[in-house]
Parts: C-alpha cells; sequence; structure tokens
C-alpha cells in the first residue's frame, strides 16, 4: 500500500496510508498525541518506580512512542527496558523524513539509533534506556507477566478491526504483570468492552486534541 509523509497540525510529521486514509498518528498532532495518551497517562503511572520500568509498544511504527519515552527518562531518570512490536518495519528513507528531533529540539543522534539498531537483539541505547525491536505480528506476542507497561498503538479498529479484539487483549493481560497499566488512543466502546471480557479494569480519559476520549486498562488480578 501506497505510503505518504504528511505534516500534522502541531507541525510534526507522520505517515499516512492512502488507501486507509490511515495515518500512524493523530492529524491533530503526531507529538501531542504520543505526550498526552503515552507519556502523561501512561509513563507517568511510574514515576515513583524505584526499579527498571518494562514497556511494550504495539506497534513502533515511526519510532516517535519510543523516542519521546527515551526523552523521559533522561529527564525524569527512569530506567526502561523497551521492546518495540512491529510486523512492517518504515523504510530509512521514511525515517529522514520525519522531523520529530526538529520538533523536540534535541540531535538526531539518540532517534537515529533506534533505527539503526538490528531487529530482534537487545541494545542499549542510554545508560537508562534498552531498546528490543521485534518484527512480528502482534498475534504471535507470547510474553507472560513480562510487562509494566503497553503502549496499544496499533491501527484503527475502522481499518484493522483484528488487532481490536479479545484474543489480542487476553495476549496482552497475559503480558502485563499484576498492577501493569495498558493505554491506548481509541475509545470505541468495543475496545473497552474487549477489555473488561478479558479481566482488565478500564477507565476513559480525557483524549488528546481532535479525541475525546482515551482508554487505561489495569490488570488488578494477581
Amino acid at each position: 500500500m501506497k505510503r505518504k509523509i504528511i505534516t500534522t497540525a502541531d507541525g510534526s510529521k507522520t505517515i499516512q496510508i492512502e488507501d486507509w486514509n490511515e495515518q500512524y498518528h493523530s492529524v491533530h498532532g503526531a507529538i501531542q498525541e504520543a505526550m498526552h495518551v503515552f507519556i502523561l497517562h501512561g509513563l507517568f503511572c511510574f514515576l515513583d518506580s524505584h526499579k527498571p520500568i518494562s514497556i511494550l509498544e504495539i506497534g513502533f511504527g515511526t519510532g516517535l512512542n519510543a523516542f519521546i519515552t527515551l526523552l523521559e527518562s533522561e529527564k525524569s531518570n527512569l530506567h526502561i527496558n523497551y521492546t518495540g512490536v512491529e510486523a512492517y518495519p518504515v523504510t530509512q528513507e521514511e525515517v529522514d523524513a520525519l522531523n520529530y528531533t526538529e520538533q523536540l529540539k534535541t540531535n538526531n543522534t539518540l532517534f537515529s539509533k533506534l533505527h539503526q539498531c538490528d531487529w530482534e537483539i537487545l541494545h542499549h541505547i542510554t545508560p537508562k534506556f534498552s531498546l528490543t525491536k521485534q518484527q512480528k505480528f502482534f498475534k504471535e506476542i507470547d510474553a507472560v507477566a513480562e510487562y509494566d507497561l503497553i503502549y496499544f498503538d496499533a491501527f484503527g479498529a475502522r481499518v484493522q478491526p483484528e488487532l481490536w479484539t479479545e484474543g489480542i487483549f487476553e495476549l496482552m493481560y497475559k503480558a502485563l504483570k499484576t498492577k501493569g497499566v495498558l493505554v491506548t488512543y481509541s475509545a470505541k466502546g468495543s475496545v473497552r468492552r474487549a477489555m473488561q471480557a478479558v479481566g482488565f479494569s478500564v477507565e476513559k480519559l480525557l483524549g488528546p486534541p481532535g479525541k475525546r476520549e482515551m482508554l487505561r486498562a489495569t490488570k488488578l488480578e494477581v
């Protein structure tokens, strides 16, 4: 499918899949959405953590969520072990066209490292941030009680409903530790019900620009 680079409302770029009229990030602001959903309502739940935080990202995509998490690990003195799962990695040409380092006023070295490191291998990007990229389908995830936090950033249910089912969220539930958290930009009723059906406690939160609500799910059972 044809992909092109577009500029979102906050000036940051993202990738659009033209056949689907679907973007990797919100057209209302790629960076704003990532900061609001995944940092403010996800990572900040663990600001008081005195041990490394394990994060699983569902949809590594452009690397934006990983990048802002890396930057936040430095600001907040958090040690993070980050795993990004992606079935169809973006190309180097697409990476080169993104402007996240300029928008975030930081140098390009760390962002480049995220994309240049090999897949399936643990890399220590900084002393506080390690990354493992896994190229596979989400249904192939078989982790058990491994992660504190999941960034669920799959393409929307309108174009890929199979990624928002009870079956997928059951895998997410199993992958989380007790009291682990999953955050996503979606607030669809069918998504919330699928999460609840597999055992999550789900809350609606104020959404990022352009969205009224988002969801945060917590695994409460031992």
